[in-house]
């Protein structure tokens, strides 16, 4: 009976130190502060595990046929390539302000292309990745998948020789209000007190050298 008591106590102790530990605010969640090498150790596996569970059975096309390359390269670059980059940009604001860095696919292709598609249709909690599925459908979804897996060393003039091939950001309708709603806020901004004016030079901190976060 004793024992049982010493055990009750101890997790109450754990419950109350965990219960001050998050609503003291002693974590620190700033973007521009690593984890702990346990936490992105934790996270890692998790989000690894999760996606490899729920991308198993996923059938994967022909991602060599032309048109589903091209079809992909018009949507990465409106969509993708603020983060993931493109050939011939090495950073930009986007990819630098997160964490964990975006994976860059000109130097390193998705390993597993069902775990791709499935990462680009439903994205990755508190990573930044959006769940682009709930504007696209899965032919589209593919038509990126394809052109990731043939971007990394491709040269900048066969990447835009890509997208203007491509016929631009098209999947299906739903970008064309997203495109107007976005011009319509640009031309706001542009009318007001402030204009959007900064070095763009990379930044000199060591938040450049945050592990990437993988899929």
């Amino acid at each position: 009976m004793k024992l049982l008591y010493w055990v009750g106590g101890l997790v109450l102790v754990i419950l109350i130190l965990c219960v001050v530990f998050i609503r003291g605010g002693a974590y620190n969640v700033a973007a521009d502060v690593p984890h702990w090498d346990v936490t992105h150790s934790v996270m890692e596996k998790l989000r690894t595990a999760s996606v490899e569970r729920r991308s198993a059975h996923i059938e994967v096309p022909a991602l060599g046929d032309t048109a589903l390359i091209t079809s992909g390269a018009g949507n990465y670059d409106a969509m993708c390539a603020g983060c993931h980059l493109k050939p011939g940009v090495e950073a930009t604001e986007m990819s630098r302000g997160l964490y964990p860095a975006p994976p860059n696919f000109t130097t390193r292709p998705p390993k597993d292309s069902a775990a791709e598609f499935w990462v680009i249709k439903h994205g990755i909690k508190m990573s930044g990745m959006p769940a682009w599925g709930q504007s696209m459908g899965d032919e589209y979804v593919w038509g990126l998948v394809a052109f990731v897996q043939q971007l990394s060393g491709m040269s900048p003039d066969r990447y835009r020789e890509l997208v203007e091939a491509s016929g631009g950001h098209q999947h299906g309708g739903s970008e064309s209000g997203m495109e107007a709603e976005a011009s319509g806020h640009a031309h706001e901004t542009a009318g007001g007190p402030q204009s959007h004016e900064h070095d763009d030079s990379p930044a000199d901190d060591d938040h450049s050298k945050a592990p990437p976060h993988q899929h």
